[in-house]
């Protein structure tokens, strides 16, 4: 494990007002988000672990008389409704926060829970990319994340917590969704949080600009197969929480469109042939809607798939 510099910084109200307000800026081109109309909602999963739903990845609390530990902090200018959820649960000081990937619905908080005073927790490679950002779509340059907003501890192998009655294991997923990518598993709530690498709505995203692979995917999501018992509760990074069947059958799946996007180079098809044979039709209606109007993005995965594949050539 690699630590970091530990810097105490004073939670001044005005700070913690800028950085919601940097991170609510749009980006160039797009509308902006009313998160006023956003519903912060909390569920208990076990008698003290809940999950809670805003605008991002779901969020992982841990919550006892040690304090309480996050997975993940979604989007900025969120942060102040849901910490008041999660002190309707506890009023323990949130003590510990872990990243499971990079992007910023997931990590878009981090700068509150760190002036806050929580201690935030992440893959080597993801901290890396928060100081380093990948340019946009556009070509425009990324914004590295401010200091308070970064890891301050990161790791490379399995990392354990004793907290709270509770033992919960880092587990690195390497080169899956992203380069830094961690799975986390409460051993008595019999949880998995796996991040982004699995989600139970659309189809995957392979983010080949910040590491992500196919190969990486597939073994990640057997990572989470094998751990998993029949009552284990596996919550994915988007979508309702669900059991290791369905990771299974979502394995299955990328494994079946692996095979058809393969037999298609084969033929000397080229990623537009592949992207128009939509290789998903079979699987497409038991993969369930990732947007309000039923994007399943199969066209982006076909794509991804086939870049994956040429490039391993």
């Amino acid at each position: 494990m690699k630590l970091s510099l530990i810097r105490r910084v004073l939670a001044l109200p005005a700070a913690l007002l800028l950085v919601s307000l940097i991170a609510a800026a749009p980006a160039r081109g797009q509308a902006p988000v009313d998160d006023s109309k956003t519903v912060v909602k909390t569920n208990k999963i076990s008698d003290n672990f809940y999950t809670v739903d805003g605008r991002g990845g779901t969020i992982g609390v841990l919550v006892g008389p040690q304090g309480i530990l996050m997975v993940d902090t979604q989007f900025a200018p969120l942060t102040d409704r849901i910490v008041a959820a999660i002190k309707q649960i506890s009023p323990g000081p949130i003590r510990f926060v872990i990243n499971t990937h990079v992007h910023p619905d997931h990590t878009g908080g981090n700068a509150n829970l760190g002036m806050m005073g929580a201690t935030i927790f992440a893959r080597d490679e993801l901290r890396d990319r928060l100081m380093h950002p990948a340019p946009g779509a556009n070509g425009q340059p990324g914004s590295p994340a401010p200091e308070i907003a970064l890891p301050v501890v990161t790791f490379e192998n399995k990392v354990t917590f004793h907290m709270d009655g509770e033992t919960v294991d880092l587990i690195p997923i390497r080169k899956a969704h992203t380069d830094g990518d961690t799975m986390v598993y409460f051993h008595n709530a019999d949880v998995i949080m796996t991040g982004d690498f699995y989600r139970s709505i659309g189809y995957p995203n392979i983010d080949r600009v910040n590491g992500g692979s196919l190969d990486g995917l597939l073994a990640g999501l057997a990572q989470v197969a094998a751990l998993a018992g029949p009552n284990t509760k596996i919550i994915p990074g988007h979508g309702p929480n669900v059991d290791r069947s369905a990771v299974v059958a979502h394995r299955d799946m990328v494994l079946g469109v692996r095979d058809r996007v393969t037999k298609l180079i084969a033929a000397g098809k080229t990623s537009d042939d592949v992207v128009a044979a939509h290789v998903t039709a079979d699987f497409d209606p038991n993969v369930a809607p990732a947007g309000p109007n039923g994007e399943r993005n199969a066209d982006r995965f076909g794509g991804q798939v086939y870049a994956e594949l040429k490039a391993a050539k």
